[in-house]
């Protein structure tokens, strides 16, 4: 008593499904590894920018859904137009690859603990 074809193609079909989502997991972490060791080549220098307070890794959020994929967050105090910065201040689009996205944050103060 074999697998009649219908069971076959279903079982076929959820093999395929599978292999893809695990190819699809392993091509996302390839491309977060690769993010990560590009932040950490290239922080120390983007944090010495003027304004910039921040450096981490997630998606750009446009009205609260997800634009595009993973890149590095750039996050600075304020935008200030790129005519009004000096060029060693200025964020590139992309570092070796890897989309940058730079957000404005406001300024970063330490909270104080509640036991304080």
């Amino acid at each position: 008593m074999g697998l009649q074809t219908k069971d076959y193609d279903a079982v076929r079909a959820t093999i395929l499904k599978e292999g893809v989502i695990m190819q699809r997991k392993a091509s996302e972490d390839t491309l977060i590894a690769h993010i990560q060791a590009v932040k950490a080549l290239h922080e120390a220098d983007l944090l010495k920018k003027a304004n910039v307070v921040g450096v981490g890794i997630g998606l750009r959020m446009r009205h609260g859904r997800p634009v595009g994929g993973p890149a590095l967050i750039v996050n600075v105090t304020r935008k200030i137009p790129l005519e009004q910065l000096h060029p060693e201040d200025r964020i590139p689009e992309m570092l070796d690859g890897v989309r940058i996205w730079v957000e404005a944050i406001g300024e970063v103060k330490a909270q104080q603990s509640e036991r304080e």
